[in-house]
């Protein structure tokens, strides 16, 4: 009966009577190994599947050609879009990808970040969770020479790359659509503003009503609402407060707030506005199709990806800060008339 235990390079060179040093150096390519004498051992090797161990012989040089992405959850469009961007970049470049989920809880995150320095990572991109409010964990390893890239949610002067969206922007524009569109009664629903993304779109509503003459009114301006239930929760204390519109900082409170209208006979449009952000798959799907900001989230992982390789290449600093534009696409639950626009920011 045939061994379950996997062959090694000793096995190989028992099998041809050779060294271990010979058989090792032809696995890995080396050209002092003549060719005819590569290719008997590389068939050797294919007939007793031998599986060469590429993370032993990286960690004993001191480091692996894989990279760890951290993201809050994975079953979201725009962080999945994200793990493609950055994987049509690194693969062709030679490395490989582990991602691990945050679950938005810090204390998964930091275990997510142990692990990955266990296996001592070539870098590691990250978007951190919510409840991430210390960045000491990331710098550190920003500090022993670990290659750090944030993307989406980014702190600040710890020695790492950031690749964000120009968030204050899109919130901006967003808002004005809304106004343009006659409503004036508009609120906010965002997450804790202790994160870089949320306090940018906040500032950016807020300015946009500022600069329409109307005044923020803190009653319908929700924080750490970014669920569907936590929407359609909202959605109710606004019309309360006789708020006529709603900025969403994600789709899902937006999809919430669009179950409240359609269970309460509310028609929208014509008598709620609604704008969400990030172009979830079923924005699109609703009816009326949501209007939201598209965040380029595949492009985001482009950049994230390739300011990786541009910092490990010495091509720029460790604290490279890319700023991704945002698009609003304007579709039936804001616009009053029956069409579908793409706003450039």
């Amino acid at each position: 009966m045939k061994s379950t235990n996997r062959a090694t390079i000793n096995d190989i060179a028992r099998e041809l009577n050779l060294t271990a040093s010979t058989v090792s150096r032809a696995l890995t390519g080396n050209r002092r190994v003549n060719k005819a004498t590569r290719e008997i051992i590389e068939q050797k090797a294919n007939e007793l599947g031998y599986q060469r161990n590429v993370l032993a012989s990286a960690l004993r040089k001191g480091a692996t050609d894989t990279v760890g992405i951290i993201v809050p959850q994975i079953n979201l469009h725009f962080f999945s879009e994200v793990i493609a961007g950055v994987e049509t970049i690194l693969m062709p470049a030679g490395y490989n990808l582990i991602v691990c989920q945050s679950h938005e809880r810090r204390d998964d995150e930091r275990r997510a970040i142990a692990a990955l320095r266990r296996n001592q990572v070539g870098g590691v991109i990250i978007s951190h969770a919510i409840d991430t409010t210390s960045p000491d964990d990331i710098a550190e390893l920003a500090q022993n020479g670990i290659v750090v890239v944030q993307f989406d949610r980014a702190f600040a002067g710890i020695g790492a790359a950031s690749v964000t969206n120009d968030n204050y922007t899109g919130a901006n524009v967003a808002t004005k659509h809304l106004i343009k569109s006659g409503f004036r009664r508009i609120g906010y629903i965002g997450g804790d503003t202790k994160s870089n993304v949320f306090n940018e779109r906040l500032s950016g509503y807020r300015a946009a009503l500022a600069e329409a003459e109307i005044e923020h009114d803190e009653s319908i301006e929700f924080a750490d609402s970014l669920t569907r239930d936590k929407g359609f929760y909202n959605m109710a204390k606004a019309l309360e407060n006789q708020c006529d519109a709603l900025y969403c900082a994600n789709d899902y409170a937006a999809l919430g707030v669009l179950e409240y209208a359609r269970y309460n006979k509310i028609e929208i449009p014509k008598d709620f506005g609604v704008v969400g952000t990030a172009n979830e798959n079923f924005a699109e799907m609703l009816t009326p199709a949501l209007s939201t900001l598209e965040q380029n989230a595949f492009e985001m992982g482009n950049r994230a990806a390739q300011a990786f390789l541009d910092i490990k290449n010495g091509k720029t600093n460790a604290e490279t800060k890319i700023v991704v534009p945002m698009r609003l696409i304007v579709r039936g639950t804001s616009m009053r008339q029956n069409e579908v626009k793409v706003l450039k920011i």
